[in-house]
């Protein structure tokens, strides 16, 4: 396993340029074709952004007295929601929206997860400076709470990026794992705290099955930057589970790497 591992980070250091390159390549592909070009990219989250501020600020008056306003609590789960729904849905099947690099170029697979990862991230950090606009329009303070957000955001690009190399090549030789981690992202949403506040819950045994749920994790930490202004390592439970769950997911990883990524080719 520890062989398997230096060969990913090798790969992708060695490939760095090709990855950055193709990156930008991707975001570029994705906005071809359009007269407002790049402004796509970023359309469909700000225009959810703008639905549920008007719902509830203007609407349904939700919190519309509150401090820290509730809809800038909506938004810290928002914004990171939008990197990880790319994540769980294109990004589990990324190595059949490149082909030619594993087939005509050998390029390294977990060098392919990293190109939509990182294409991907841009876009996030594009809004993360959208939220940090709002957070500041409603006179939220500068604060070193702020300065943990970068971590984070780290944090959840290595995991995802993970994440993607693992489902990415169980999704090559199983069309139905992919077809299952596309019907899943509509439930994951409803599931992971983005539209209700998880510590709210009076379950207890659901907000412990929530603990081990990046998803709700990445949410929440987000919120306890911007919002809850608590450092990520307050609640150390929500923190181990979460390490629970990158190891475990770095591990199957690791194995299945080993054992598919000479046969994904084939099944491509």
């Amino acid at each position: 396993m520890l062989q398997t591992f230096v060969t990913i980070v090798k790969d992708n250091w060695e490939w760095r340029k090709q990855i950055s390159h193709l990156a930008l390549y991707e975001l570029v592909k994705r906005s071809r074709g359009a007269a407002l070009s790049w402004v796509w990219l970023f359309a469909r989250p700000l225009i959810y952004i703008f639905v549920f501020w008007f719902a509830l600020d203007i609407g349904l008056r939700v919190g519309g007295d509150m401090y820290p306003p509730f809809f800038l609590w909506l938004l810290a789960g928002l914004i990171p929601w939008f990197y990880m729904q790319d994540m769980l849905n294109t990004g589990s099947d990324i190595l059949h929206r490149f082909p030619y690099l594993v087939n005509k170029i050998k390029f390294p697979l977990s060098g392919i997860s990293t190109i939509y990862s990182l294409s991907t991230l841009i876009v996030h950090l594009g809004l993360v400076i959208v939220l940090l606009i709002v957070y500041f329009a409603y006179g939220m303070p500068l604060d070193l709470y702020l300065l943990q957000v970068p971590f984070i955001i780290l944090v959840m690009f290595v995991f995802f990026d993970m994440f993607s190399m693992l489902t990415s090549q169980i999704s090559a030789v199983s069309k139905d794992f992919a077809n299952l981690m596309r019907a899943l992202t509509t439930p994951i949403f409803w599931l992971s705290g983005i539209l209700y506040n998880v510590e709210a819950l009076n379950i207890v045994w659901i907000k412990n099955v929530l603990a081990f749920n990046p998803v709700t994790f990445f949410a929440t930490a987000f919120r306890d930057a911007f919002y809850s202004k608590t450092w990520v390592w307050e609640n150390p439970s929500t923190l181990e589970a979460f390490g629970l769950v990158f190891v475990v997911t770095l591990a199957v990883l690791l194995i299945v790497y080993k054992r598919f990524h000479e046969e994904v080719s084939d099944a491509l």
